[in-house]
């Protein structure tokens, strides 16, 4: 009974060791293992049995993107303008063996890296292209970082500069230049508003002039037009009234005619004329030659109206 009692605990005891040097590896990471002290194999995700007291994990690999974020580098421009610069680095360990011998602590040897490379780059910038090459400096960065850490099993993907901080007085500087430059926009913006204010306004203006020109012009040609009317009118009117009137002594010399007056009737009518031409304002009168003597004219008179009447 104690027998059996012993070598189920060192069944228990072998199942539980067993148990313990079976090791699942998690999705997106990698262990580097070591037999005796050498590198011996990298497990992948899945489950793998270690064997006891001769391989050891020697490192733990994420193959995820890890993101580095350093501290402010001090650095120097051409111009020799001191600023601070902070950098942020995405990467991902493409070789967990490399990554575990490369170098001793790759955090800080990519952090060193990324400051000496960017105390050259920018070394060679003056402070105006320092603020306006952001893109420039990060993909010469991420190139030089790439290839420096490819033999550490690290890739590099991107490079970002995070802050450029200037002086305080260079700030200042610079805080006033935008000033004086956006006050300067906005001058401009302003005599450019007004200088097509003022386009606006003459363009009316002149607009109004031509459209004022145009209905005078237009003006006076309907009163030029309604005057010509008016004078067609009258002038219409004059010629039917002369011919009304040339009809109606056309019409009185033919019933005449058609009468066939006596030399009295004919008489009394050249008086009749001769008394309407008195009364106007002529200055001239010319007497026929029948009625020269006013006696002789006025005894036919007389013994006109004794016919008439006698016929009466």
């Amino acid at each position: 009974m104690p027998g059996e009692i012993i070598i189920g605990i060192i069944a228990l005891v072998v199942f539980l060791f067993i148990i313990a040097n079976i090791k699942i590896v998690p999705q997106a990471s990698a262990y580097v293992v070591e037999r005796l002290g050498t590198y011996k194999t990298t497990w992948q995700t899945g489950l793998h049995f270690k064997v006891p007291f001769i391989d050891r994990i020697a490192k733990r690999v994420t193959l995820k993107e890890q993101v580095a974020d350093f501290r402010p580098q001090p650095v120097i421009t051409k111009d020799n303008v001191t600023m601070q610069i902070d950098t942020v680095v995405f990467f991902y360990i493409t070789d967990p063996k490399l990554y575990a011998y490369g170098v001793e602590n790759p955090m800080s040897a990519i952090e060193f890296l990324t400051a000496t490379t960017l105390r050259n780059l920018i070394g060679e910038l003056e402070l105006d292209a320092t603020l306006s090459s952001r893109d420039t400096i990060n993909s010469k960065m991420t190139t030089i970082l790439d290839i420096a850490t490819d033999k550490w099993g690290i890739k590099v993907n991107r490079v970002e500069l995070k802050n450029i901080l200037p002086p305080r007085e260079i700030q200042d500087a610079m805080e006033k230049q935008m000033k004086a430059e956006r006050e300067r926009r906005e001058s401009i913006l302003r005599a450019e508003g007004e200088k097509r204010s003022q386009i606006l306004v003459a363009e009316g203006m002149k607009e109004s002039a031509i459209l004022k020109a145009e209905a005078e012009k237009e003006s006076a040609i309907l009163r030029a037009d309604a005057v010509r009317e008016q004078k067609i009118r009258e002038a219409e009117g004059e010629a039917q009234s002369v011919m009304m009137v040339q009809k109606a002594l056309a019409d009185s010399i033919k019933m005449l005619n058609e009468a066939n007056p006596s030399d009295r009737v004919l008489a009394i009518k050249s008086f009749e004329a001769l008394v309407k031409a008195c009364d106007g304002k002529a200055t001239k009168i010319i007497i026929p030659s029948e009625i020269q003597s006013l006696a002789g004219l006025t005894t036919s008179v007389k013994e006109l109206l004794t016919d008439k009447n006698i016929e009466q």
